[in-house]
């Protein structure tokens, strides 16, 4: 759930950017990106590979989010889930384990990529940026590497794949502390729309069990 969290940087169009001459600058203007982001939807495929278990899993499914805080993740292959947050609390279903868990939306003091959902997380100033190297499966785009400056407890670094020319971001590579990595791709994204707030209210089916964790201690 908190990795979903963090996709909130992949965003809206803007016209061709000045080619960035230090990690640092590119790293601004995709800031400058998401400062202009309202909502969005896309198609997605997320794949996950190693970790403790060294499991491989590929998973497709639709997106749609809004700032401040809002998204609906729909999970539709292999396994139907959602995630949706409504601003103030995120919603975890999986229809096939009959059961809600209800969790707070992370506050301002936490260090951790969830807050680019809320747009109160800076790369520039949360992430320290370099230039990488990308997969054969991000052709054309360019790779920025975000390490993050606070002691994240689960995340190592995230990989952009970005668009050239619009600095959308296209590709998206999570490393966690397991060793275990997730990288998402987005296509048919539509930016801008007006989506309403009520795409982003949860309505607990009938029949589960709902978990609610609290918010933790400050």
């Amino acid at each position: 759930m908190r990795l979903l969290t963090l996709l909130l940087a992949c965003g809206v169009t803007l016209g061709a950017q000045a080619p960035a001459r230090s990690p640092q600058a590119l790293a601004d203007q995709v800031q400058a990106r998401l400062d202009t982001l309202a909502d969005f939807e896309a198609d997605f495929s997320q794949s996950y590979e190693g970790g403790v278990l060294r499991t491989r899993t590929t998973e497709r499914g639709t997106v749609s989010m809004k700032r401040p805080g809002r998204m609906r993740w729909v999970y539709t292959s292999p396994e139907r889930k959602e995630f949706v947050s409504d601003g103030t609390r995120i919603y975890s279903y999986i229809p096939a384990d009959k059961q809600v868990i209800v969790a707070p939306l992370p506050d301002d003091d936490q260090t951790t990529p969830a807050l680019l959902l809320s747009g109160r997380g800076r790369l520039t100033r949360d992430f320290t940026p370099s230039f990488t190297e990308l997969p054969a499966t991000a052709p054309g785009l360019l790779g920025l590497r975000l390490l993050p400056r606070g002691d994240d407890p689960d995340y190592t670094s995230m990989t952009l794949g970005l668009d050239p020319r619009s600095l959308q971001v296209r590709y998206l590579e999570a490393a966690d502390r397991q060793g275990g990595r997730s990288t998402f791709t987005f296509t048919n994204v539509k930016e801008n729309r007006g989506l309403a707030d009520k795409i982003f209210e949860f309505q607990v089916p009938r029949g589960v069990d709902v978990i609610t964790h609290a918010a933790p201690p400050r």
